[in-house]
């Protein structure tokens, strides 16, 4: 199963006005395997209330596809403030089954598409952008920001630091109190993974 909604009773559901939608890469989408990402969207939702949609992907037209599918054809999309992307990759690219596209490459493909929303990677790929390319990526997708970490995955995951950040999102929409109460409450985390906000 592709596409897979964090479990809320359905009232609860109907109340949340904040989601996440969540995009991991794999090697292969037709094997089902039970994520660390996934487990950390329920406890998300279980803790929090905060709905979330999990899809996967394993090549550019599955995430292009994916994310097309969010923005076309789900209603709820405006209420998606943070798009969260597990994937691997360097500084300002992302890699897919070995084939590594450039996040000029993304931006385009996604041209206009991505109005208002934060794109947040978790630090299976650093994020280390100059200037010039965080712009364009933010002009032509029509993104709010790009977050992410300067350090990458070693032995440490970012994710309790990501379902942190997507909790305060939750309790407060300006994104720049967002990532200043996140370091001052996780100080020593964002620190360590050098948590990263272009835009």
């Amino acid at each position: 199963m592709l596409e897979k909604r964090q479990q809320l009773p359905q009232k609860e559901l109907l109340d949340t006005d904040y989601f996440i939608y969540c995009l991991e890469a794999v090697e292969d989408i037709e094997i089902d395997n039970f994520t660390e990402t996934q487990n950390k969207l329920q406890q998300l939702t279980m803790q929090y209330g905060v709905a979330s949609i999990y899809k996967t992907c394993d090549t550019i037209e599955g995430l292009e596809s994916s994310l097309n599918a969010l923005v076309l054809g789900d209603h709820n999309f405006k209420d998606y403030e943070i798009i969260y992307l597990v994937i691997t990759g360097e500084a300002n690219n992302i890699c897919l089954n070995d084939y590594y596209y450039s996040l000029k490459e993304v931006a385009e493909i996604f041209e206009g598409r991505l109005q208002d929303k934060i794109l947040h990677f978790s630090n299976a790929k650093i994020l280390d952008l100059d200037d010039e390319e965080a712009q364009y990526f933010l002009d032509v997708t029509g993104a709010k920001a790009i977050s992410g970490y300067g350090n990458a995955y070693s032995r440490i995951t970012s994710s309790n630091l990501d379902i942190a950040f997507f909790n305060l999102f939750n309790e407060d929409d300006n994104m720049l109190d967002v990532v200043e109460e996140l370091h001052q409450r996780y100080y020593k985390m964002c620190k360590l993974l050098d948590f990263r906000l272009y835009y």
